[in-house]
């Protein structure tokens, strides 16, 4: 299964409303939107929970507080949850200003976040 169209396409026009400039990267069956070469969120499928998630990378400042929601769960891929990135259930961005204020706290901890490596092209 991929990920869902119309949540990209809902995550692509509360981005550019906003006027940020973002790209987008495939991944592992799922979609990732990076700015300034970081990962700002992306949509997950996950098997266990069978729907899609937002993967919200909201730093450390606010996790705690944001993962005691009931739409909020550790973003676990390994098994080892990730600090300062969380899953959001489709009860927590099912509206335009749910989802808004998910992408408001992704984008206020962009400029703080570490890039990736870049990695090395053989």
């Amino acid at each position: 299964m991929a990920y869902d169209e119309f949540l990209a396409d809902r995550i692509r026009q509360q981005l550019n409303d906003k006027h940020i400039v973002f790209t987008e990267l495939k991944m592992m069956g799922g979609l990732c939107f990076k700015v300034d070469d970081k990962m700002l969120c992306g949509i997950h499928i996950d098997k266990t929970y069978g729907d899609s998630l937002l993967m919200a990378r909201i730093g450390n400042t606010v996790y705690e507080d944001e993962l005691n929601k009931p739409e909020c769960l550790p973003m676990d891929f390994t098994g080892r949850p990730m600090r300062g990135y969380i899953f959001v259930t489709p009860e927590g961005f099912d509206t335009d200003n749910d989802l808004s204020y998910w992408l408001d706290l992704c984008i206020t901890f962009n400029p703080l976040a570490k890039a990736s490596k870049p990695k090395n092209q053989k």
